[in-house]
């Protein structure tokens, strides 16, 4: 829940970005762990996928704020 508070009222991007950054990767931990639990090898591919996702939304942010700072 802190993490959605922090989501839609955070103060700056970067903390949006990290709140959204910390709900994705617990999401991902939290299915790796359901797959383990439940023997289910298609979710854990599903929060593999999902790690990605999240990591290349970074990637992307990043690129847009550094180059929205550089002023282009």
């Amino acid at each position: 829940m802190l993490y959605l508070v922090r989501l839609f009222k955070g103060p700056t991007i970067s903390d949006r970005v990290l709140a959204l950054d910390a709900l994705g990767f617990d999401l991902a931990a939290f299915l790796l762990i359901l797959s383990i639990y439940l023997n289910s090898p298609l979710i854990a591919v599903c929060a593999l996928s999902l790690a990605l996702w999240i990591f290349a939304l970074d990637v992307y942010i990043a690129k847009y704020l550094e180059a929205r700072e550089m002023g282009g």
